[in-house]
């Protein structure tokens, strides 16, 4: 339910506590993209990077074949066969709309269960700067023995669109090169 109280610029504002997904993961995950919490279009649509803007399917359609023309169920199992991971850092947060910079009262998932449940995966990346943020605040100190490679991709937000697609692509082209 939505509490009125003034967001990160000062306004008042419906804060909204939001809560994430639960993870895509298999058996054959080698990789683990981390967003920060999925935004507003996604939350109604129930599914990971549902806003029509943001870069993350067809960037992961350039690197597996897995782009938006796809139906949503047909997308993740060809990331899960590929050993691709999707989940965020944050469990709950409140915000206010979908923008990162809008978040506060952040819990994070559980990584330490996640890893134990999933060792094979040995790579985590961050869909941007918020999703590392918040894992190097929150997740990293708890991690007794880590073996993982961290990594921040550029954001595939439509609020960071400053870079092209073209290279937002190559940068994330590292993901393929870990599962290849």
């Amino acid at each position: 339910m939505p509490v009125s109280t003034k967001d990160v610029t000062g306004n008042r504002g419906d804060m909204s506590r939001v809560q994430s997904f639960p993870p895509i993961v298999s058996e054959q995950s080698k990789l683990l993209i981390l967003g920060s919490m999925p935004g507003v279009a996604s939350l109604k649509a129930g599914q990971y990077y549902a806003q029509p803007r943001n870069a993350f399917w067809p960037i992961m359609g350039e690197l597996f074949g897995t782009g938006p023309s796809l139906p949503y169920g047909k997308r993740v199992v060809l990331l899960q066969s590929a050993g691709v991971a999707l989940w965020d850092t944050l469990q709950t947060c409140t915000r206010s709309g979908s923008l990162d910079a809008a978040i506060t009262e952040e819990v994070a998932n559980d990584f330490p269960a996640l890893f134990a449940t999933y060792p094979n995966i040995t790579h985590v990346f961050f869909n941007g700067s918020r999703a590392e943020k918040a894992f190097r605040r929150h997740v990293l100190p708890a991690l007794r023995e880590d073996r993982h490679g961290f990594r921040r991709l550029p954001s595939t937000s439509p609020a960071h669109a400053a870079m092209r697609l073209e290279a937002k692509v190559q940068a994330w082209s590292v993901v393929k090169q870990v599962v290849s």
